[in-house]
């Protein structure tokens, strides 16, 4: 009897080890998902913010005072890696593209311009770039959240301090309405 009270002591400790293991790797999967959706994420928004520029001048041309104030928003910008500051310095250029958005609209000449139109069709391809990786990393996030607080992985997540990751919220220039110019 003794031999067997051992054997299972012998397979509990092996199995909680294995269920140890096993869930510290799926911590470190979901928080190198989140990584890696963070990353991309990161492009698109440079993609975007590489676009600006472009919009700009093109803008220049139509209204110095519109344009002015998109080249003050997007100088501020800060490259922060912490998620919160990010989104609040996206979130402040998205606002500085719908106001430029609705610029194109009070002049029909700029949104007849073969060159805005471009640089406007490749600002909606990189913001359905940004939607896409923002999903994604969220979906990551998800995955990760749910590890972190269910039982018993909660355990493990406590004692390998690991931690609920923030969602990315933004909001984008395509997806507004765009505001009246008077």
């Amino acid at each position: 009897m003794d031999s067997q009270y051992f054997d299972f002591i012998i397979f509990a400790a092996i199995f909680l080890v294995i269920i140890t293991v096993s869930s510290y790797n799926r911590f470190i999967k979901y928080r190198n998902m989140i990584e890696e959706s963070w990353s991309g994420i990161d492009i698109a928004l440079k993609r975007r913010f590489n676009l600006i520029p472009n919009m700009i001048n093109a803008v220049k041309m139509y209204s110095a005072h519109e344009a002015d104030v998109l080249t003050k928003t997007t100088e501020a910008r800060h490259n922060s890696s912490k998620l919160a500051d990010r989104t609040a310095e996206e979130s402040a250029i998205t606002q500085s593209l719908q106001g430029l958005l609705a610029v194109a609209e009070a002049y029909p000449d700029l949104k007849a311009s073969q060159n805005f139109l471009a640089l406007q069709n490749s600002l909606s391809e990189v913001e359905e770039e940004i939607l896409d990786a923002r999903s994604a990393y969220n979906n990551s996030v998800r995955k990760n959240n749910t590890l972190v607080q269910s039982f018993p992985s909660n355990v493990l997540a406590k004692l390998f301090n690991f931690q609920s990751a923030q969602y990315f919220t933004l909001e984008l220039a395509t997806q507004r309405a765009v505001p009246e110019v008077k």
